[in-house]
């Protein structure tokens, strides 16, 4: 583990920020001219989301913008990453069909942040893509989608950009990709070609990805003077045992949750030689001139990471004993056993090409997700992809779901207090060895809709009561992340177990100014009343 003890201060300039996404927090699906999206159609379909939740409240954030902006100053935050709905804009996807309270609603959010002094970092694409262009042409799987993004980013270039100095063109592509068109976990839902579809979807973002970048660099990013770029996902991966065969494995797990897009655009252009090597025909290919396109295509090196996980090289035994513990282990047993068992029986399918055992340790414990904690995965590979691709880093998401009853339950929440600063202090200890990061936002800001897994999944500093008319209450993990924010450093302790940690941050909390507050939960800590978004730029 990092050092523990010590404050451990952050390079000067060093950015703090929290997340979320459009979809997730925003409701309001069904008003002022938002067309659907996949997501929309995704939750109505059952059996795609737990207890059939849905995106249509949600943390009501279209209605009560101006209130989480004022909680976000409240606890001294400066930088906040959010994400566009194309749907809300363009409800057609079709941009000379602009809807203007959703084109009126971000100018809103953006000049109420800028207001409040909180620099706003904008998602163009977090996968709600409008349900018309996937009827149209069948969304990602169409070479048609390249030039609808292109010129749906060229109109948030011209909307925004005189105030959005940092864009990030998609979140976790590879989510997109392999979730919605391989495994069906995430919209649209697609299963049937789990071998060819993921790898088509995959080489129209990357394209779409370029295409934007390049009429931003052309066209804007001069007069405008912002950075652009993309944010990828992936677990550290650390070998199952020291063989050189288990090793060789986490070099293929790497390439293929990572190098798929990340290769291309910080490398050379190309997908990893391994992949090239597994897919043969089934991996589309880039012209010559798409290479040049792709490689260098982002100012940065955007990062979302939540956990580690082993690989190694599968057997029969093997796969039995690691479906036991995960069975065991994980709320997502079971899905994983029937999926396991989906991969064996597929002609074709991502996960056979990666052809890689994944194992899980719960020895530092789970996160609500089922995901294991693992502060020291975070650190290595933040080097091992300052080593490998040499961008400057942002980790644009990294947090932790836990499980809370009610909302006295939640305030007190020692499990992500300590979550939050073994990985930031192992952040520090990686930056401390030379890798380039720039900013960190946690994700996220508040509860929300977390997908499939609907709302029963809590990451946020400040809870939600969708109980009691979306009631925002913040954690002890909000004071906290005020402290660090403010400080730019993580406060000294006495305690190295990570559960003594917890208790020791929420003790500090507590005694703190802000620790009134915590005493407090379960009522408003600000405004409750609905707030139409304003028809005029505030």
């Amino acid at each position: 583990m990092a050092d523990v003890g010590p404050e451990l201060t952050f390079p000067e300039g060093f950015i703090w920020g929290v997340a979320t996404s459009s979809y997730q927090i925003e409701g309001a699906v069904k008003e002022d001219g938002r067309g659907e999206s996949i997501w929309d159609t995704y939750c109505r379909v059952p059996g795609n989301v737990e207890n059939m939740d849905n995106g249509d409240v949600a943390c009501d954030h279209y209605h009560r913008y101006k209130e989480d902006v004022a909680l976000m100053k409240s606890l001294g935050l400066k930088h906040y990453r959010f994400s566009i709905a194309w749907p809300r804009i363009f409800p057609s996807g079709n941009v000379d069909e602009v809807n203007g309270p959703g084109r009126q609603f971000y100018d809103n959010l953006i000049n109420e942040l800028l207001a409040a002094d909180i620099t706003p970092s904008v998602t163009l694409y977090h996968w709600d893509l409008p349900q018309a262009l996937e009827d149209k042409f069948d969304g990602w799987r169409s070479r048609d989608i390249v030039p609808a993004f292109t010129e749906y980013a060229r109109k948030c270039f011209e909307f925004y950009g005189d105030r959005v100095k940092q864009w990030i063109t998609l979140n976790e592509p590879w989510c997109s990709a392999v979730l919605g068109y391989c495994t069906g976990d995430h919209a649209p839902g697609r299963t049937d070609a789990p071998g060819e579809e993921p790898y088509v979807a995959g080489h129209h973002l990357l394209l779409a990805h370029a295409h934007a970048v390049d009429l931003y660099r052309k066209e804007f990013q001069e007069a405008q003077g912002g950075s652009i770029g993309i944010t990828l996902n992936t677990n550290w991966w650390e070998p199952l045992t020291d063989t050189e065969d288990d090793k060789r494995t986490v070099e293929v797990a790497l390439a293929f949750f990572m190098g798929w897009f990340a290769d291309p655009i910080f490398r050379d252009g190309n997908y990893p030689e391994i992949m090239r090597e597994v897919l043969q025909d089934r991996l589309p290919t880039f012209s010559e001139e798409e290479q040049k396109l792709l490689k260098g295509s982002s100012d940065f090196l955007g990062l979302n990471h939540y956990t580690t996980t082993y690989a190694g090289v599968p057997s029969i035994t093997r796969h039995l004993v690691n479906l036991y513990q995960i069975i065991k282990m994980s709320p997502s047993g079971l899905k994983s056993f029937k999926m396991a068992w989906r991969v064996m029986t597929a002609r074709h399918h991502y996960f056979k090409d990666v052809n890689v055992l994944i194992s899980l340790s719960d020895k530092e414990g789970m996160t609500d997700m089922g995901w294991p904690i693992a502060p020291w995965g975070m650190g290595k590979l933040l080097e091992y992809l300052h080593k490998e691709y040499n961008h400057p880093i942002y980790v644009f998401e990294n947090g932790m779901a836990v499980k809370a009853r009610d909302v006295e339950e939640a305030v007190n929440d020692t499990e992500r207090l300590s979550f939050m600063y073994t990985y930031l202090a192992e952040m520090h200890k990686a930056i401390k060895n030379g890798a380039d990061v720039r900013g960190f936002y946690y994700w996220s800001f508040m509860d929300n809709f977390e997908w499939a897994c609907g709302n029963n999944k809590r990451f946020g500093l400040i809870h939600i009561d969708y109980d009691n008319g979306q009631t925002r209450t913040p954690k002890s993990s909000a004071f906290f992340f005020k402290e660090v924010v403010t400080t730019n450093a993580l406060p000294s302790l006495l305690e190295k177990d990570s559960l003594n940690i917890g208790f020791e941050l929420l003790n500090r909390v507590q005694r703190s100014e802000d620790g009134d507050k915590l005493m407090q939960a379960g009522t408003a800590t600000t405004k409750n009343e609905a707030d139409t978004p304003d028809k005029e730029t505030g």
